[in-house]
């Protein structure tokens, strides 16, 4: 009997661990998916700024509330499934805890959710008219999340495996050459823009 009531706990334990994980990974997806959006929308914000009227107050407007939605409907909701379900897998595996990646993990994750509330705070900077950043200095910061997401997948899936021979470097170096390119491209559309804007400034009128 106690037997049989062991392997029912066993069973279960190990039913809750897989559901657990299921909805932790569709959280972290839907997660980051909104906080990759989320700023995307914070650097149209900021450059609707430059628009002439109406447009200016039009697309101010409109990023407002698209802001809004994304991060009360799918962002803070993804957040919150992630972690709650991070708290179900530690609950049912809780010798994770003893393992030095989970700790490391834990640390990039509560940067990760300093961005999020920090990123809950710029909007409302936005929604003010007291932000202070540009859409270049956005830009950057949009990166950040893609490399919490590499190190945090990385941490998850080799645990104290972690690489660290020519391939994990050179791997890690990838993801920097995509950001800086994306960095720079960002800079060549910014300044063909303002290019552009000098030659029309120039045409004289008729």
């Amino acid at each position: 009997m106690i037997n049989e009531s062991y392997k029912i706990f066993i069973t279960v334990k190990n039913m809750a661990y897989y559901w657990f994980k299921s909805f932790h990974i569709i959280g972290v997806v839907v997660w980051f998916a909104g906080l990759f959006y989320l700023v995307r929308l914070f650097i149209y914000h900021i450059e609707a700024e430059q628009e002439p009227e109406p447009a200016k107050i039009i697309l101010k407007k409109q990023y407002q509330i698209m802001e809004k939605r994304l991060l009360n409907i799918i962002t803070t909701p993804g957040m919150l499934v992630t972690v709650f379900c991070a708290i179900g897998l530690l609950i049912t595996q809780p010798n994770y805890f003893k393992q030095i990646w989970l700790h490391f993990k834990l640390g990039f994750v509560v940067i990760l959710l300093a961005y999020h509330f920090y990123c809950a705070r710029l909007m409302k900077l936005l929604e003010n008219g007291k932000c202070n950043w540009t859409s270049q200095q956005m830009r950057a910061m949009n990166e950040l999340p893609t490399l919490m997401l590499v190190i945090i997948v990385m941490l998850a899936v080799f645990k104290n495996s972690l690489p660290t021979d020519i391939t994990a470097w050179l791997f890690f170096g990838l993801v920097i050459l995509m950001v800086v390119t994306i960095q720079l491209y960002a800079r060549k559309r910014r300044l063909d823009k303002e290019k552009l804007l000098a030659q029309i400034e120039q045409i004289p009128q008729q």
